[in-house]
Order: C-alpha cells, then structure tokens, then sequence
C-alpha cells in the first residue's frame, strides 16, 4: 500500500519531504484510531461483563472493584498495548527512529500512570474492604494506605522522569541527596504524620469511634478519621475538629475509651449541706426514721451498739455531747450508702465512695463517688439526675437541708 500511495502522491507534484509527512501524519492518525477504538472496546466490552458478573455475586468486596472504578481504569491499558504492538509496524518505515522511541517512552509513561491508577484505586478498595471489620475501629490504617500511595506516587515520578530524560533511575536517586533538605521541609508534615501514626497504631492510644477530649483544639467528641497527616473529630454539636496527628502524641488529650471498655461511667458530684442543721438524733427522730426500709437494720444495729458502749463505759447522757451517738448527717450518709448499694443503675464491683469533703462558704460537701452501669450520654445522665431528685426530697426527713445562696424570694421573707 506504502509502494502505491507513494509514487501516486509524487505525480501530484508533492515533494519528497511533504509525502514523508504525510506518511507520519497517516501513520499517527492511524494509531490514534487504532488506540481509541481498543479502548472503546475494552470499556464496553471488559467492563460491561464485569458489571454482569459482579451483580451475580453475593460478595460485597468486587461491588467495591466497580464503584472505586478499579475496573474501568485497567481499560487504559488496552490503547497503550496497541499502540505498543503497532507503532513499529506503522513508523519504523516512515518515520525517524527517534519519533518511534519517543512514541514507545510516552506509552510506556501511560502506562506506568495506568497502572499507578489501577494500584491507587486497589488500595482504597483494600481500605474499605478492611472498614467492614470490627479490627479497624481498634487499628485504622489509612495512614498506611496513604503513606503506600506517596511511596508508589514517588517511585512513579522517579521513573518516568528516568523515561522521560533517558537516565536510569539510579542517577536520578543520586541527586537527591542534595535536595534531601529541601524534601525534608515540602515533606514536614506527612513525615511527622507518619512517625505519629505509627505510634498511635503500636500504642492503640487512637481508634475510630472512641471519645477524646483535647481542649487545646477545641476537640470533644468522636473520632471518625484517623489519617496519615490529620485526625479528624466530630464534636457533640456536630461540628468536625481536624487535629494534626503528630499533635496527638506530642500534646495532652483524653481518651474515654477505657470507661467504654470498663462499662462504668463515673459519678462524682456532691450535695452541700447547710451545717447548721447537723445535729445529734433524739428518740423521736430515730424511731422516725427507723420506719425506712433501707435504714431499719442498720438502726437496730447501731442503737443496740451504741447503748451497749455507753453502758459499759457508765456515761452521763443527760448531756447530748457524752458518749457516743447518731447524727442526722450520719444517719442520713448510712441511707445513701444502702440507697446506692440497693439502686439498678450502679456499679457494685467499681469504685464505691460515700464521704465528706472538707467544709468551704458553700456548706457541707457530701460527696458521691460512684460508677453507673451505662455509659451511653442520656442513660448516665438519667441514672445521675435519678439518684439526686431522690436524695434532696429525701432530705427533709433527716432534718436536713442543702446549702444555697439566698434569693430574691429569701429577703422577701425576711423583709415580711
């Protein structure tokens, strides 16, 4: 076909360099059209089985092959393969041997960035495939799969450019020493990424889903993210705090996951009594309150006790202050012990703490030191607000009362 075209161009009167060009025009737009026409056949015709087949499956990991389009890019490799297999056939005739070796450098470039495509888009298949089990919220690892994608993104650069300038990449990566500086500068952050994820990976100190608090960036909430540079929190309002990773292991958080793990949720909160109403039990009071379910033992108990020392010891209880006797205080923290030992919601085998505190201008401080058995927001919360609405109604019956600033409501009843 060349032998003929070409004596049949020369009698139009077309010279000899024009006719040559014409044969290269020919033989590149022939390529192109080769190429296209193979990549049009492999989308259609490669993907659309693969669609088919994929639907047939009950798996879910190569639905995961067709949405993250790992696919549809291996259909790149189709023109780069026919071009490959024809560009010598077609140009080795008519063109210089240089445009054929720079055809051949720019397929094979193509390809490497084919296949850099195919790699990139496997490894976040391989990411969501590994989210499906329960081990990726105690060890994420797309600051793995990231700091995979850099390393095949680098060695990619590094040898195209070696394609590119016809070197090998040996002399390439011998220059680099000088740059080292320069790299270390561009690559600061994902660097310090990598080192930090590392260690928050070993150490378990981060997972998806667990709370952390890190006041110093505005960060209270879940973790939804764990990545190579950042991690990243969605807060209790909703709004998402992106933390650098290597502030994690270089600054101070809290991370609740030990309270989740424990299945307790602390309780520490304090009723501020007012001391003036501290004051020792009379009969009256004490056979009033030996009517309490939770107290009647522990009266009996400590009445018998009580008179039997005071006997032994021939104390004069005509004063209130000889010998020993039950307060109001008291009594009343001996019912809160046996109201929280007898209540649902609290933790027996955890911490268990019923004691005063040091008394300040707010009063009395009796403090509760407890863990609920549920850790979820609103139920600790329903447990905590629970056991208090009970202890202040149950306040009076000991003679006691809270603590609290006077009000508006106050001085108008001393003013009356």
């Amino acid at each position: 076909m060349h032998d003929i075209l070409v004596p049949w161009l020369r009698g139009l009167g077309l010279s000899a360099r024009v006719v040559a060009g014409l044969d290269v025009t020919a033989a590149l737009v022939a390529l192109a059209l080769a190429a296209g026409l193979a990549f049009v056949i492999a989308r259609r015709l490669f993907l659309g089985v693969a669609r088919r087949l994929v639907r047939r499956t009950e798996t879910h990991w190569d639905d995961l092959l067709i949405q993250r389009g790992v696919l549809a890019r291996l259909a790149h490799f189709a023109p780069a393969l026919v071009i490959d297999a024809l560009s010598p056939l077609l140009l080795s005739e008519v063109a210089h041997p240089a445009l054929l070796a720079g055809v051949q450098r720019l397929v094979a470039v193509y390809m490497i960035l084919a296949g850099l495509a195919v790699l990139s888009a496997a490894l976040d298949v391989a990411h969501d495939i590994y989210s499906t089990f329960e081990t990726s919220r105690r060890v994420p690892i797309k600051g793995a799969i990231q700091v995979a994608k850099v390393v095949l993104f680098s060695v990619a650069g590094i040898v195209i450019l070696a394609l590119l300038l016809r070197k090998t990449p040996l002399y390439l990566l011998s220059g680099l020493g000088a740059l080292t500086a320069v790299l270390l500068i561009v690559f600061k952050d994902p660097i310090l990424g990598l080192v930090a994820g590392i260690q928050l990976s070993a150490n378990r100190m981060v997972a998806i889903g667990d709370w952390i608090e890190m006041p110093s960036h505005g960060a209270d909430g879940d973790v939804i993210e764990v990545a190579l540079t950042t991690v990243k929190v969605q807060n209790w309002d909703k709004t998402i705090t992106t933390i650098p990773t290597y502030d994690l292991i270089s600054k101070a958080f809290k991370n609740w996951r030990g309270m989740k793990e424990a299945g307790g949720r602390r309780i520490k909160r304090a009723l501020h009594l007012d001391m003036n109403a501290v004051r020792f039990c009379d009969d009256a009071l004490l056979d009033r309150l030996a009517k309490i379910e939770l107290l009647r033992e522990y009266l009996e108990r400590k009445r018998a006790e009580l008179a039997e020392h005071n006997q032994a010891h021939a104390i004069d209880l005509s004063s209130p202050v000889n010998g020993r006797r039950l307060t109001n205080l008291g009594t009343f923290r001996a019912y809160v012990t046996a109201y929280l030992r007898a209540h649902p919601g609290i933790r027996q085998d955890l911490s268990f703490v019923v004691r005063q505190l040091p008394p300040d201008e707010h009063g009395l401080p009796l403090e509760l030191y407890v863990f609920a058995n549920d850790t979820v927001w609103a139920s600790y919360e329903a447990i905590q607000a629970d056991i208090f609405d009970h202890l202040l109604a149950a306040l009076p019956a000991f003679d006691l009362r809270v603590f609290q600033a006077p009000s508006g409501a106050d001085v108008r009843e001393l003013v009356a």
